[in-house]
């Protein structure tokens, strides 16, 4: 019999944990919440709560070679790219909070976008908006890109 699919949720500025709990039940796979401060998770078999120290990239670190240990069975939920880059390459999928599926052929333009945006900022002396808000469109979004790629990830366990 097959690992269950495990979920890694880079928790400190998730908006979606709760729409990942329900359809990871719906789907039998595990949950590992990953944070340096405490979230409360649901009280479930399934989904587990993980503490790291507060160390510079202590989350990104654990998430990483998580990945690594799980590989293919393995999906990140993140908005980090330079963690979505190394989970890439241990063989885990990666979505973005708004849905957006981080691989091998989007990943390059995503970290030079982000230079550029980095660059632009420095630039800018604080003068900036950030990120757009998280939209109900957003949130639709992820959903629906959750379940595709869950669903994927099952028809290839069998």
């Amino acid at each position: 019999m097959p690992s269950p699919i495990t979920i890694l949720i880079d928790a400190d500025a998730c908006p979606v944990k709760d729409e990942i709990y329900r359809v990871a039940e719906r789907f039998g796979a595990q949950v590992r919440v990953v944070s340096n401060s405490p979230f409360r998770v649901p009280v479930s078999e399934r989904v587990k709560r993980v503490l790291v120290d507060d160390s510079f990239d202590a989350a990104d670190d654990w998430i990483a070679e998580e990945a690594a240990r799980l590989g293919a069975r393995c999906m990140v939920i993140t908005g980090d790219i330079l963690l979505a880059e190394r989970c890439l390459k241990t063989g885990a999928r990666v979505l973005k909070h708004d849905g957006h599926e981080f691989d091998a052929a989007s990943i390059g333009s995503a970290i030079a976008t982000r230079a550029l945006m980095a660059d632009l900022r420095a630039g800018m002396d604080g003068v900036g908006g950030g990120p757009a808000r998280f939209s109900k469109a957003d949130r639709s979004r992820f959903l629906q890109a959750l379940d595709r790629v869950l669903v994927g990830m099952s028809r290839s366990q069998n």
